[in-house]
């Protein structure tokens, strides 16, 4: 079996590639979020090198002398399996979920299907192409309505419905992504957020918009987004949450870190909205500020997620 070493020494990393870029759609927030979480290991004294990657540089990361990875790529080509599985050819390790958990995780239907089937409690929804019929999906969901890609994050793409003829615009707006497309019923309630880091649950987060949603702006630029950590919730209510995010995180095989999204209905039944396990680590991210709220700055954080790639054989 294997077990996490405690790491006090930066070079038992050896030489870190911290990889960010890419040629998904968050491509900008991966940068942000790369250049941060180098800045953070290298404060600590981590031999850590920034790497924008490529389709190619992502299979000679192990011949340019790299010990492992610090995976900051955002979107598709990062969170979906695809650098998991380079990783994984070249033998080295890397941060994060492996490479079936991180294609179920970016995969919205597919993750959502199997919370269904294992009773985590996920909205409604229906996944559709660019040639649905929008009166049997009002029929069928109602009003109103979130319509998303299924395999992208940052809510890109992502439209809310409160009229029957926005429909299929926000459906054709978001198959410019992905040409499979989500149409979700909306939970009208506050939404939270979950980070976890190895076996933790952080502290939740509630989060306020004076937008019509938490959509891209609202995530990264917009200065009047309210991030409420403590939660508000009470101290039981809290716990019982948060065991309900890290059994979700595990039914699709999560590991090292991430984070959940879901909300709370008015009766404040939780409907989870989706996991990330790439999360962003940008001065408006949300893990950063989960941990903190915890206790541990920014420099622990990373460190602490760099250190679960670092495991010792034990004998039976």
């Amino acid at each position: 079996m294997t077990m996490r070493r405690e790491i006090t020494d930066p070079q038992a990393f050896g030489r870190v590639a911290v990889v960010m870029g890419g040629w998904s759609a968050e491509r900008a927030v991966s940068l942000d979020s790369g250049a941060a979480v180098h800045a953070g290991l290298v404060a600590r004294g981590v031999a850590a090198e920034c790497v924008d990657a490529d389709r190619q540089r992502l299979l000679r990361l192990a011949d340019e002398g790299f010990d492992r990875v610090w995976l900051a790529l955002h979107g598709r080509g990062g969170e979906d399996g695809v650098a998991q599985a380079a990783f994984e050819l070249q033998g080295l390790p890397y941060t994060g979920s492996g490479v079936l958990a991180s294609a179920l995780s970016m995969d919205k239907v597919r993750c959502k299907a199997i919370w269904a089937a294992r009773g985590v409690p996920t909205p409604v929804y229906r996944q559709v192409g660019v040639d649905a019929d929008p009166q049997a999906l009002l029929e069928t969901l109602g009003l109103p309505l979130f319509v998303k890609p299924s395999r992208e994050g940052s809510s890109i793409g992502m439209s809310r419905v409160d009229r029957s003829e926005q429909l299929l615009p926000a459906i054709r707006a978001a198959a410019q992504f992905d040409d499979a497309v989500i149409v979700e019923r909306l939970v009208d309630g506050p939404e939270y957020t979950a980070a976890i880091i190895d076996e933790q649950c952080l502290p939740l987060i509630h989060i306020e918009t004076p937008r019509e949603f938490y959509d891209y702006e609202a995530k990264y630029a917009a200065d009047n987004t309210l991030y409420h950590c403590p939660s508000g919730l009470d101290h039981e209510r809290e716990l019982e949450l948060q065991r309900l995010c890290k059994h979700a995180f595990d039914i699709v095989g999560g590991r090292g870190w991430g984070r959940l999204d879901f909300m709370l209905d008015r009766d404040g039944q939780p409907w989870f909205l989706e996991v990330n396990t790439v999360p962003g680590m940008t001065s408006h991210s949300l893990v950063p500020m989960a941990a903190k709220a915890a206790g541990m700055d920014f420099a622990e954080l990373v460190w602490r997620i760099l250190a679960g790639t670092v495991v010792e054989e034990q004998g039976s």
